[in-house]
C-alpha cells in the first residue's frame, strides 16, 4: 500500500513539473518571440480588416532590421498600430501624381489598389532620418501614419513583424 501511494505521489510530481515547464515555456514564447494584436480600424484594408487578430514575431527584429513592405506593430503610449514600412532610414520619399518615388525611382506598390494610390495625395520629398522609418496604412484615405500624425517611427518602437492572421478562423493566412 505504501509503495502504491509513493508511486502515485511521484506521478503527481511529474505532472506538476510538466505543467510548470509548459507554463514557463508559454510565458517565454509570448514575452520574447510571438504575441498577438487586434487590428483596430480600416487603415490596413484590404490587407487586414478591423477586428482581425494577427500573430506577430517579436524576435525577428532582434536579429535584423525592418524591411520595406513589412507589416509591423508599432508601440505607442496609448495603443499599438499596425502599418506597412514604406521607406527606410536615410531614404528620400515623395508621392506625385499617384506614384510613389523612393530615392528618385518609381516604386510599385503591389499591396494596394490603384484606387488606394489615388487617395494618397502628393507629398515630399521627405528625407527619413537615421534610425527612423516612414510607415503608411494600405488604406491611404483613412490611415493615420507618417504623413499625418504618427511622424517617423523610431526603430525601437517597432516591436514586431506581422506574420499570420489567426482570427477569425476562416481568414487564416500568412502575410508577406
Amino acid at each position: 500500500m505504501a509503495e502504491k501511494t509513493a508511486k502515485q505521489k511521484n506521478q503527481w510530481i511529474e505532472w506538476l513539473k510538466a505543467i510548470l515547464i509548459a507554463i514557463v515555456l508559454a510565458f517565454l514564447l509570448r514575452s520574447f518571440v510571438f504575441a498577438t494584436s487586434i487590428v483596430e480600424g480600416q487603415s490596413m484594408e484590404p490587407t487586414l480588416e478591423s477586428g482581425e487578430t494577427v500573430l506577430f514575431n517579436k524576435f525577428v527584429y532582434l536579429t535584423g532590421a525592418p524591411q520595406r513592405g513589412d507589416i509591423v506593430i508599432i508601440d505607442r503610449p496609448i495603443k499599438n498600430y499596425v502599418k506597412r514600412v514604406i521607406a527606410l532610414p536615410g531614404e528620400t520619399i515623395k508621392f506625385r501624381n499617384h506614384e510613389l518615388y523612393i530615392n528618385g525611382e518609381k516604386y510599385k506598390q503591389n499591396f494596394i489598389s490603384e484606387e488606394g494610390q489615388n487617395h494618397t495625395g502628393n507629398f515630399g520629398p521627405i528625407k527619413v532620418p537615421e534610425n527612423k522609418y516612414f510607415v503608411m496604412g494600405d488604406n491611404r484615405e483613412v490611415s493615420l501614419d507618417s504623413r499625418n500624425g504618427l511622424d517617423f517611427i523610431k526603430e525601437e518602437n517597432i516591436i514586431g513583424r506581422t506574420e499570420f492572421i489567426v482570427f477569425p478562423f476562416d481568414e487564416w493566412a500568412a502575410l508577406k
